[in-house]
Parts: structure tokens; sequence; C-alpha cells
């Protein structure tokens, strides 16, 4: 026995290496996969960030000390902002392994009950990525969560604040490409320097079609084909950077200082704080970094960021100050100046190719977004495509590319100059880490239960950092930041009337069900034909019957012999395993046949067409009926008649019986379960249903506002709702609802 107990552990050990080995390689690779999505936007900020800043009445003087002022704002705004507080700081406050301002708002929705959605349940708070801790508030998380629970308009107000930040950072993914492929393409103007700029302008648009084009092939496959090009343009920069310091003027390290960024300020006044406007642009990416943290991994970026994109980065900026410190008059195109002849042209291909691929971390971190958003009802459907079946974060929404390909061909062709999209991008970037901080601050609180002293040290060092770029941008409006605040405004403005609109069709439904006792008098039978068949009538009530139930039966007296009352509800949370996806309750007594269904998602999971959706709630609800009386959970039944359901839900150990196992039950070849129990007649009685057909019961909702509402929501619900209701994807589309079983009943919500 000794020799096999050695051998088996031997082998034990053996595996655990090779196991070990598989998740570092898994690790390195998506780090290196990063390097073509994430950092793109990051790692061509050195293309226009000096020229940017230097647009202005700034001027440059022998002594050089506003360029190394400059270089000193941008060394410690990109190591404090980018290294210390995303990296290490924000980057571990991720919701289940995903980033992005609206991440961090489920996070806190889940903390301190802010209500985003309407439908929500104790029962939520059970699921396993909840995420729920179990150590004691202190009396700042308590103060905070009561304060919140006691004034609604606050939570109504940081909706907006967050609404806002998340516009912004869409605006980015308008603004990203633009600036990046203008700039890189603009450098062909060294060598022809008769080149009009319409001809730039043009380049730069077919450039951009061409990126738009290639994201229906999806993350993962981008990611493989940008990558290489993203790890040579940081070989480059680093590379040339060391080069202009050693040729140009290797005392430029001095800049690293911080007391050159007070004599900056002290010697230029208020033109050089008005520049600062151009030294937040080379922490423009630092936003979709965080925001992109579903494609891979925490640690994973952490590894690029910290041993590549940072020193490369410095070493880039350090390079450019050098070379400027000698020639003064390249400072509107430094960079490409800055390439020594021998390899401008390879150079400036790389470039190029790296400016493209700059725009995917913002164009990626949209689509995460809007994803995100969708989910918690504070944006109209949209389709949304699965493109990895590994990484579950990696998506494709065709309507938000299309539209993104526009904005940014209009911004492109409108402004058509890189130091006017500057302006607009420093106006973005600044409100939202800005948001970033404030929601950072409330998650130290109320999540992480830090000290108030601590949590107040955050968010004034950084906040004041963050207002002083904000300040300084907000004076470029008139030339060109108006842009970002138009269209942030308008996605903001949707997202809102979204969430209000949807809210108030929930309170409509909520007035409206159909009452218990009403049911319950009209018998089994409920006064009307029972047809063969399982009626699936979607609602978003989690308790009640639906009016839309109500008035189907009272136009068609006939429903089927089996109703179950379907509720897919997001949850604030990333993911809902599948053990956890349905909950199952019983309506009215067992002669009814009637039953709830929760569907439970996250904002983050996808409803797949070959999910077998029909088949997984149907023996779902089987599974109930057969442990009914044996594994129950009581809950009280939220309607007027005070009667009680019992609820189901689909543990893991319970072994999901495909619906084709029931049917030879049914049949008579196997008459058991696996633990020897014999099926139940009403069990037989839904498989027998299931057989006869399945339809779709969904309600098409219109919504108008009453007579006695004010002018502003009657434009509000009647117009811009209204019109994005009918140009959205319907409810069957999102749940992928064949259309050969779906009954669509019309329904008039008065809100």
């Amino acid at each position: 026995m000794e020799p096999k107990t050695s051998l088996q552990s031997s082998e034990d050990g053996a595996s655990r290496k090779k196991s070990k080995k598989g998740v570092r390689a898994g690790v390195f690779t998506l780090a290196y996969q990063s390097l073509g999505v994430v950092y793109g936007d990051l790692s061509t900020s050195p293309l226009y960030v000096y020229k940017t800043t230097f647009s202005g009445k700034l001027s440059l003087h022998e002594d050089d000390e506003e360029i190394y002022g400059v270089l000193s704002f941008i060394f410690w705004t990109f190591t404090l902002i980018a290294l210390f507080k995303y990296i290490l700081i924000v980057m571990s406050a991720d919701d289940n392994g995903e980033g992005g301002t609206f991440a961090l708002y489920s996070l806190l929705s889940r903390h301190a009950r802010l209500s985003i959605l309407p439908n929500q349940q104790d029962t939520d708070e059970t699921l396993s990525s909840y995420g729920q801790e179990t150590s004691p508030d202190t009396w700042e998380s308590t103060f905070l969560k009561s304060f919140f629970e006691r004034h609604p308009k606050f939570c109504k107000g940081l909706l907006i604040f967050v609404l806002l930040g998340t516009s912004m950072t869409i605006t980015d993914g308008m603004l990203t490409p633009a600036i990046s492929v203008l700039s890189a393409v603009s450098g062909v103007k060294i060598k022809f320097s008769g080149l009009h700029d319409n001809y730039v302008v043009v380049i730069s648009c077919i450039i951009l079609v061409g990126l738009f084009s290639l994201q229906h092939y999806g993350t993962h496959r981008v990611a493989f084909l940008f990558a290489p090009v993203v790890t040579a343009w940081l070989v480059c920069l680093s590379s040339i950077g060391i080069y202009n310091i050693i040729k140009w003027n290797t005392q430029i390290f001095q800049a690293l200082s911080p007391i050159y960024m007070f004599k900056f300020l002290r010697t230029t006044g208020i033109e050089g704080w008005v520049s600062l406007g151009g030294v937040i642009l080379s922490i423009t990416g630092v936003e979709a970094m965080f925001a992109n943290l579903g494609h891979f991994s925490t640690l994973s970026i952490k590894i690029a960021f910290t041993f590549l994109v940072y020193p490369c980065l410095i070493l880039a900026y350090l390079g450019e100050a050098a070379y400027l410190s000698r020639h003064h008059e390249d400072i509107q195109s430094s960079f490409y100046k800055a390439i020594p002849e021998p390899v401008f042209w390879p150079v400036f291909i790389v470039a190029t190719m790296a400016a493209v691929i700059g725009s995917q971390a913002a164009i990626s971190a949209t689509f995460s977004i809007i994803s995100q958003c969708s989910a918690l009802s504070c944006f109209p459907r949209v389709k949304i495509i699965h493109t990895s079946s590994k990484i579950c974060g990696q998506i494709y929404i065709p309507d938000i590319n299309w539209m993104l390909m526009l904005l940014c061909l209009a911004v492109t062709i409108g402004l058509g100059d890189t130091n006017m999209i500057g302006h607009a991008y420093g106006v973005a970037v600044a409100w939202v880490m800005l948001v970033t901080t404030c929601l950072m601050a409330m998650v130290m609180l109320i999540v992480w239960k830090k000290n108030l002293f601590l949590v107040l040290a955050f968010l004034l060092f950084f906040g004041t950092v963050e207002l002083l770029y904000l300040s300084a941008t907000s004076y470029k409006i008139p030339e060109g930041g108006w842009v970002p605040l138009i269209m942030s405004s308008i996605f903001m403005a949707i997202m809102f009337l979204w969430n209000y609109g949807t809210l108030k069709k929930y309170q409509f439904d909520m007035e409206n069900k159909v009452s218990m006792s009403r049911i319950l008098l009209l018998g089994p039978s409920l006064g009307m034909v029972r047809v063969p068949g399982i009626g699936l009538v979607y609602t978003n009530l989690v308790s009640g019957i639906p009016s839309v139930f109500g008035h189907f039966v009272t136009n068609l007296p006939a429903f089927h012999q089996v109703e179950v009352f379907v509720c897919v509800k997001s949850i604030p949370v990333p993911y809902v395993s599948e053990k956890e996806r349905f909950l199952i309750s019983r309506v009215g007594p067992e002669e009814y046949a009637m039953f709830r269904s929760i569907v439970r998602y996250g904002y983050r999971d996808m409803l797949q067409e070959n999910y077998d959706f029909e088949n997984r709630l149907v023996s779902a609800i089987i599974q109930f009926v057969e442990r009914e009386g044996q594994e129950q959970s009581v809950e009280p039944y939220d309607g007027d008649s005070g009667n009680i359901t019992l609820s189901y839900p689909h543990h893991e150990e319970t072994t999901v019986r495909s619906i084709i196992d029931f049917q030879v039950m049914v049949m008579g070849e196997n008459d058991s379960l696996e633990g020897g129990c014999v099926l139940k007649e009403e069990s037989r009685k839904i498989v027998r249903a299931k057989e006869s057909g399945i339809a779709h019961i969904i309600g098409h909702s219109h919504a108008q506002a009453k007579q006695s509402s004010s002018m502003l929501k009657r434009f509000a619900i009647d117009v811009v709702y209204a019109f994005l209701t009918k140009n959205c994807r319907g409810p069957d589309v999102g749940l992928h609802v064949p259309h050969s079983s779906l009954l669509e009943v019309g329904m008039v919500y008065h809100v």
C-alpha cells in the first residue's frame, strides 16, 4: 500500500504543478491579449499630448522650464492616477470580475438598496454571486445606507450622476478613434508638407470605416490580431525615447521632481493652468482599462500595465521632452520630428496601426457599458452578440457599433483638427474620472467598511487633482469641449427616460394586477375552456396575476391546460449560476395547474438562442412538483388573498433531466425518478401538455401619459419614450421567442 500511496501523492503533486502552470499560462495569455484591446488607447497618447498641451498661448523659453513642468505633470499624473488610483485601488473594486462606472453602481445597489430595479426580492440576496459580506457595518456605512433609505430623491440624484459618467464614457468611444487615427495619419505631412488637411481627413475616415467593420469578429480574434502591433508600438516608443534622451538631453530626468510642477504654475500663471487640459490626455485610456475588466482579468491587466505599458510610456514622454528641449520650433509636430530618419516610415506605419488599435479599447468598453445599462433597464434593448465561448464578457453590439462609426466620422469631418478633438476628449476624461472617484469613495465606506478619514483622504486627494484638470478643460469648452457635453446630455436623457418609463410601467402593472380572490372564485377551469398545451405569460411582476393575463382571457375566453407566469428579471450582479437560474412557485391550488417561474439573469449573462429555455423551464417545474412537500420553502404571497405559495430554487445537486427523459417515463418505459420515486400524475400531465405545444404570450405595450400630466412628462412619455420603444428590439427578440408560437396582447399603459 505504501508505494501506491506515494505514487498517488506524487501524481497529485504533478497534477497540481501542471494546473498552476496552466493558470499562469492563462494569465499571461490574457495579459498579452489585453495589450491589443485594453491598452491601445493609453499607448497612443504620446501622439498628441505635447501638441495639445502647447496649442494655446503657452510659449517656450530658453531655460526649458515649461517643458520640464509639463513633463513633471505628465509623470505624476500618470503615476498617481493610472498606477496608484486605478491599478492599485479601483481595479480591486470589481463587481465579480466586471469593471466600469455601472459596475461600481451595481455593487453599491446591492449593499445600500438604491433600488436600481423595481422587482427585487429578499431571495435575490441568497444568490452566491450577490457577494454580501458578513462583516458588521461601521457607523459610517450605517449612516450612509440609512441616509439613502430616508431620502429617495438622493437615490435618483446618484443615478443621474452615474448616468453622467456612463454617458461620458460612451462619448469616449466616439472621440478616441477620431483623435487617435487623425493624429497618426497627420504625421505624413512631415514628409509631404504640401498635403492638404482634407486629404488627411479622408484617409482617416477610410481607416475608421475599416476599424468598425472589423468589430463583428469579436474581441478575442481582434485581440490576437492587434496585440503584436501594440507590443511592437510600445517597444518603438521606449526605444525612441531612450535614443532621444541619450542624444539630446540626459538631464531630462530632473523633471521627475514635483518641484517643477510648482515652478511651472508660478511662472506661466493662467496660461499654464489652461494647458493642463492637454496633460490629462496622457491618461485617456485608464477608464477604458477599468471598463474592459470583464473582457480579461484583474491580474492580467495589472501585469501588462505594471511591467510593460507604464515603463514604455514614461520613457516615451521623457524622450519627446528631451527632443523638445533642443527643438522648440517643432512643438506642433514633435512626436514625428523626434523619430530618427532611418526608421521614420516603419515607425509611422506602426503608429498608424497602433492608433487604429487604440480605438479598440474605447469601443469594447462602450459595448460593455451599453450591455450593463440595457440589462439594468437604463438603456433601450439592443441586440447583443456573444463572441467568445470562454470569456463571457466579450460581446459585440451591431447597432451601437454603426452608431459610433457615424458619430466618429462626424467628429472627424466636422472638427478636423486634433487640437479641438483633444479639448473635447479632455472634458470627457475629466468628468469620468471624477465620477469614478466619488463612487469609489462610497464603495470604500459602504462595501469595504474603511475608516472615514482614509476615505476622505482618498476623496480629497484624487478629487482635488481631478477638479484641477476639470477646471482647466472647462476653459476649452468653446474650442471643441462642447461636443462631449452635448453628446453625453443626449445619452443621459435617453438612459434616464428609459429607466423612468420602465419604472412607471412596472408601477402600472402593480396597480392593475388581477385580484387573486377573483381567480379563486372562478374555480379550477376559471370559467372558460382549458386547451391542451402550456402557456407562458411573460410579465415583470414577481408576484400577483399580471393585467396582460386578464386582458388576454377577456378577449379570448380560453387558455392553456398549464399556465406559467414567467418573470425574466435582471439582478444587480454580473452573473447568475445555472443552479440558481429558476425560482419556481405555485399560483393557487394544485388543481389550477398554474405556476410562477422567476428566471434570474445577471447584467452580463447572455440569453443565448441555443439555451433550450423551454425544456429547462418545464424540467424545473417538474422537479418542483416532484419535490413539493419534501424540500420546499414557504414565502408569503404578495396578493390580496393572503394565500401562500411554495417556492423551489433550482439546486445544483438536483440534476435537471431533459424533457426527453420525462417523456420516456410517461410512455411507460421508465416510471420512476433516479431516487426510485414514481413520477406524479401532475408531472405526467405537464409533460403531455409540453408535447401539445408551448405558446409564448407577451404584452405588446404602448405607454401614454395621463391626461393630468404636465407638458414635460407628456413630451417625455408620448414622444421620446414612445420613439425609443418603437425603434428598440422587442421583448420577443431579446428572449429569442420563436415566432411560430408567439402571441402578442396589445396593452396601453397610462403612466
